[in-house]
């Protein structure tokens, strides 16, 4: 079986300027995956050229199996695609709007009724479907614009910076309901908020300056560029604590942070793990002190992110 998207040598030159360069990359079926990377990194270039509103300079991208050119009917049968700053009718009601993209993608009166009010639900816009688009708030245009990129439904659906305008609340709402979707499709969601990828992504691709640097699993990535640095929390401040780390083969360094201001908090970086993990419990019993907190520091995707762009 073919996978959702593929691309092989993907490129896109403006003059001199590489926007795109040579990108490999492969996106299986029914799953959220996260395409980031910095603002200039290439993102929307590439998703124009996935969606067949730019052509490549070289290489191939294909949807589903069939190659991806500009006017291909045929294929953009198979995808759906909301823009960073989609566009509305304000004089229409939310269903108005939904009968008029479904009679541009050619589907009966009969098919669109019944999908708009799939649809509704699903975004859950049916008590507002009546209501005029221009009363709508950003997070609920949005949702209105996902149901319409799912109108016909696409095996793939393309969101290029679906929440990068909403507020705590829409974002919510637009991340629960992108969960949702891969239920129904593939989808590719070109985002630079990192919070967003690590909710709902099941994959991730990190491109900067128009290159591939990694494709893997959110989880992958975390172990891949896990820390030897055990964040320790105690109510009160012990110096023959630190006194006891220092003796040990394994210990590297320690630093101290306030917690809520006064707790104190030691972050102790370990040259062996494993070692660490084995002793440093009994050298907490020891101290005598109250322990508030113990584990092992887990990199947020901002933290690995930043090493992987950043070339370290």
């Amino acid at each position: 079986m073919a996978p959702a998207i593929k691309t092989e040598k993907l490129t896109k030159r403006f003059g001199d300027i590489v926007a795109v360069d040579r990108l490999d990359l492969t996106v299986d079926e029914r799953a959220v995956f996260g395409f980031l990377g910095p603002n200039g990194a290439g993102k929307t270039t590439t998703v124009k050229m996935l969606t067949g509103l730019s052509a490549p300079t070289e290489g191939k991208a294909f949807i589903c199996g069939q190659e991806v050119t500009q006017g291909s009917v045929e294929v953009r049968k198979n995808f759906g695609f909301l823009p960073d700053v989609p566009a509305f009718y304000d004089w229409m009601t939310g269903e108005e709007y939904l009968r008029f993209a479904g009679e541009l993608y050619g589907m009966t009166s009969g098919a669109i009724g019944k999908r708009a009010a799939e649809l509704l639900e699903l975004v859950e816009l049916k008590k507002a479907s009546k209501r005029k688009v221009g009363g709508y708030s950003r997070g609920m245009k949005q949702r209105l614009g996902i149901a319409q990129a799912m109108l016909n439904h696409p095996k793939v659906l393309f969101l290029d910076e679906p929440t990068s305008a909403l507020d705590p609340i829409g974002r919510r709402d637009v991340l629960d309901l992108i969960g949702k979707l891969k239920e129904e499709a593939t989808v590719f969601m070109s985002t630079h908020i990192l919070s967003d990828v690590e909710r709902v992504c099941d994959r991730v691709a990190i491109i900067d300056k128009g290159k591939l640097l990694v494709t893997s699993s959110v989880e992958e990535l975390r172990r891949k560029y896990s820390r030897s640095v055990f964040e320790i929390e105690f109510d009160e401040d012990d110096k023959s604590f630190a006194d006891a780390l220092q003796a040990k083969p394994w210990f590297v360094k320690s630093e101290k942070a306030a917690v809520n201001g006064n707790t104190p908090l030691l972050r102790v970086t370990a040259q062996d793990v494993a070692a660490a993990r084995k002793e440093l419990p009994h050298l907490i019993a020891a101290s005598g002190l109250t322990l508030l907190r113990y584990e092992l520091a887990q990199p947020s995707l901002e933290d690995i992110f930043v090493e992987v762009v950043n070339g370290k």
